[in-house]
C-alpha cells in the first residue's frame, strides 16, 4: 500500500523551514538516540514561549528528485502531493541559543519507522530539516501540583516540562518505558515523584500499566495541571480517569495522542478527522 503525505494547514509563514546540521549524537537508552543539531541555519529558527515544542522534520522522498537546495514549502506548490517529503512531528527536548543548538531525542526500535532509523544511523554533518516550532504548552503557575503521564514517544516533553517547574513544585509523573535499562535522569523538583512503568515484554501501545497507575494513584489535595501524551488508545483511556472518574475541567488537561499502535504517522494524522481518532 502506499502512503500519501498528508495535507497540512501549516503555512510558510507560521512553520518556517529550518536546516541544520547533526553535530553530534548520545545513545540515551537502549531504544532512544539524541540528535543534536545546529549550523549557520540555526539563524532562521524562532524559538516560542513553549514548554512542549515539536517541530515536523522533513524525510524526502526515495527515488524522487527535489530541487536544491530542499524547500518543503515550494515543493507542495510545485509538485503532485504524492511527491512530497514525508514529515514526522518530534518534540525539541531543549534549545540552546547561546550555543546555537538543539536536541531532539528519537524512540528505535531497529528498522521500524522513518525517523528512528534516520536517527540509529545519523552522522555528524548530516541534514536535518523541519518545519516550526509548534506548540500550546506551559504547565500552569496557579495549580496546586502536576500530574505527568506518557510513553517513550511523550518522554522527551514530559521530561523538558518537569525541568522547567520551579524548585518548590509539586506533582507524580509516571512514565512507560520498554524496560528498566530504558529510565533516563530527569532533573524534577524535589516535590514531584517520578514513576517509571516498564513493560517487560509487552508491545508499545498495547499494555494497561501507565493506565492503571494513573488510575489508581492516590492524588494530592489541591488544583491539578495534566500533561498527558501518548498513544492514542492510552489517552482514550485516560481520558475516562480524567473526566468521568475524577470530574477534571478541561481548562486543566492537556491531552493528546502522539501515534498509534499499527499505524503510520501519515495515516495517524488522517484518523485525526475521523472519530477513531478523536480524543
Amino acid at each position: 500500500m502506499s502512503i500519501v503525505p498528508t495535507a497540512t494547514s501549516a503555512t510558510k509563514k507560521n512553520r518556517p523551514q529550518v536546516n541544520l546540521s547533526v553535530l553530534r549524537t548520545e545513545q540515551l537508552s537502549p531504544h532512544m538516540v539524541r540528535i543534536v543539531a545546529g549550523g549557520d541555519g540555526f539563524a532562521d529558527f524562532v524559538n516560542n514561549g513553549f514548554v512542549d515544542r515539536y517541530v515536523k522534520i522533513v524525510f524526502p522522498q526515495p527515488g524522487v528528485e527535489y530541487p536544491s537546495p530542499l524547500d518543503l514549502w515550494a515543493i507542495r506548490e510545485t509538485m503532485p502531493r504524492e511527491q512530497w517529503p514525508f514529515t514526522r512531528t518530534y518534540t525539541l527536548r531543549w534549545v540552546d541559543p547561546e550555543a546555537r543548538e538543539l536536541a531532539i531525542d528519537f524512540v528505535v526500535h531497529g528498522d521500524d519507522g522513518l525517523a528512528g532509523p534516520w536517527a540509529a544511523r545519523a552522522q555528524p554533518g548530516d541534514a536535518l530539516t523541519f518545519t516550526g516550532p509548534g506548540g500550546a504548552y506551559n504547565p500552569n503557575p496557579e495549580a496546586d501540583w502536576y500530574l505527568f503521564a506518557g510513553d517513550e514517544a511523550a518522554l522527551p516533553a514530559i521530561a523538558a516540562c518537569i525541568e522547567s517547574l520551579p524548585p518548590e513544585a509539586k506533582g507524580l509523573a509516571f512514565l512507560e518505558v520498554a524496560s528498566d535499562a530504558d529510565i533516563q535522569p530527569i532533573s524534577a523538583p524535589a516535590g514531584v515523584a517520578v514513576t517509571w512503568l516498564a513493560r517487560n515484554g509487552a508491545p508499545a501501545g498495547a499494555s494497561d500499566v501507565l493506565v492503571n497507575a494513573v488510575a489508581d494513584a492516590v492524588w494530592p489535595e489541591g488544583t491539578v495541571d495534566v500533561f498527558a501524551h501518548g498513544e492514542r488508545g492510552y489517552m482514550k483511556a485516560l481520558r475516562e480517569v480524567f473526566f468521568k472518574q475524577r470530574g477534571l475541567d478541561r481548562r486543566q488537561v492537556s491531552l493528546s495522542g502522539y501515534w498509534a499502535q499499527g499505524r503510520v504517522e501519515d495515516v495517524f494524522q488522517a484518523e485525526k478527522k475521523l472519530p477513531v481518532g478523536q480524543i
